[in-house]
């Protein structure tokens, strides 16, 4: 008899095991996406592409994702796990800067029978975590186990911004993107990107910065993760630390900009040692420790923050402690020459006499090798009060009045006709203005290139024809 009874509790928990998972399965979405991919070397034309992702079932009616899934979509498809049929589906919130997602589904059918994913907490080194999603290699749902190899700060490919991660070594490939990792039972990250030609090393959106996004959609509006607009530079060096007078006690990074459009503008100064952040202490190699001995970089305590809220600063300046609060109202783009990279939207632009004009993107820049080492630099320039946005002489479409200046091309331009101007909005004014005879650009070396004003207007018509090019414009330029 004890033998039948320790079989039939076996008997019960492998039962109530094998439904848990049924039920986690259940919640488990394969996504179906039709893109309309700008392309940015030529700004009037697009391509479509077919692709699918992974996301998870939560509550609210929500479908979690990638944000990069569904970016730039035209059409959106959900399939549940067990199922053929498909739904449509459209996208309730994203939030390009943390590559996450929301997905509605109209049709309540969908949802029958459905239990929910629940959230759980920020995972440890080394806790087990199960990765579901409809990666390469089969169309049915896929489940790959492994451990969390290191939590830390990463750059997300989407986005281009850096956050934390959870880093894992549970095979994770192309079609996994979007779909949970669980622990106990619970969301602990969403799948996020690989690192190519690597073994096994996949990373995820933790669970912090997807409840961050959630709370911050709570109002319907999405105001993003919050930048505070301060160069920083690193205190290990002994020289630098004796010439701020710095004992072995005190540690932080030394601020050396100050963005003039920061909350902080005016407060901080070049020169100031910033110590510690919401009261947690900057080591000189700008970590903190968010966990016991576990490290890393000091904005983690600024995303904590939604926007609009306060961050403590504690700084020494002219070796005396001081105490800020920073309201947080910026993000990167706010603070950036160069503005992160683009989705569901398409390229700005314009063409005057063959020359194709552009705002400097991330996109553009990764979309050439060409100019790359200045434009790359101007990318990780701050804005400045005079000049908030790059512009570029994208290329040069030939033609008989253009002949040898169709070399220029992602060409950073400083000045129309002698006068700077702060963005593309300007640029543009400006150009329009022009009442002399020629048009003159100029970049900050002096090289000029000239546009005969009546000549590009008599020839823009066939111009445009000739490259099969509907609108001179862009819509927002247009409109």
């Amino acid at each position: 008899m004890k033998i039948v009874g320790i079989l039939l509790l076996s008997t019960f928990f492998l039962s109530a095991n094998t439904h848990k998972e049924d039920a986690t399965k259940q919640a488990i979405v394969k996504i179906y996406s039709t893109a309309q991919i700008p392309n940015y070397q030529e700004p009037w034309s697009s391509s479509m592409r077919s692709s699918t992702g992974s996301g998870a079932i939560i509550e609210g009616g929500y479908i979690l994702t990638n944000a990069h899934v569904v970016a730039n979509q035209a059409f959106l498809e959900v399939q549940r796990y067990g199922q053929r049929k498909r739904y449509i589906a459209t996208v309730h919130a994203v939030s390009h800067q943390a590559d996450l997602a929301l997905l509605k589904v109209e049709e309540k059918a969908f949802f029958r029978g459905v239990t929910p994913l629940s959230f759980g907490t920020l995972p440890s080194v080394e806790q087990k975590i199960v990765v579901y999603g409809y990666p390469m290699g089969g169309s049915t749902l896929s489940a790959t186990i492994g451990v969390v190899s290191r939590v830390e700060h990463h750059v997300y490919a989407h986005s281009g911004e850096s956050f934390l991660a959870v880093q894992v070594d549970a095979a994770v490939n192309p079609g996994n993107s979007g779909g949970p990792a669980l622990s106990h039972g619970k969301i602990v990250g969403v799948v996020m990107q690989v690192i190519k030609k690597s073994q096994n090393i996949g990373y995820l959106v933790p669970i912090n910065m997807v409840k961050h996004f959630i709370d911050d959609m709570k109002d319907g509006k999405y105001d993003g993760f919050a930048d505070i607009g301060l160069g920083t530079q690193k205190l290990e060096n002994p020289a630098i630390r004796r010439y701020y007078g710095l004992d072995e006690n005190t540690s932080g990074k030394l601020i050396n900009k100050v963005v003039h459009n920061s909350t902080l503008a005016g407060i901080l100064k070049e020169g100031d040692i910033l110590t510690a952040i919401d009261g947690h202490n900057i080591e000189d190699d700008g970590t903190v420790e968010f966990r016991n001995h576990e490290y890393t970089h000091f904005h983690y305590f600024v995303d904590a923050h939604q926007m609009g809220e306060q961050v403590g600063l504690d700084i020494i300046r002219d070796k005396k402690p001081m105490h800020v609060e920073a309201e947080l109202k910026h993000t990167a783009d706010d603070m950036y020459l160069v503005k992160t990279t683009r989705y569901d939207k398409v390229p700005t632009y314009f063409v005057y006499g063959g020359y194709v004009f552009s705002p400097l993107t991330r996109n553009l820049i990764r979309s050439t090798n060409k100019n790359r080492l200045i434009l790359s630099y101007l990318a990780s320039r701050w804005q400045e009060k005079e000049k908030s946005e790059v512009v570029v002489l994208l290329k040069v479409l030939a033609s008989d009045m253009s002949r040898g200046d169709n070399d220029f091309g992602m060409w950073p331009i400083d000045k129309v006709n002698g006068q700077s101007f702060k963005n593309f909005k300007e640029f543009y004014e400006k150009v329009n203005a022009v009442t002399d005879k020629y048009l003159v650009l100029e970049d900050k070396d002096g090289v000029k290139v000239i546009i005969d004003r009546e000549e590009a207007q008599e020839k823009q018509r066939s111009i445009l024809k000739k490259y099969t090019i509907e609108f001179d414009k862009s819509l927002d330029l247009r409109q």
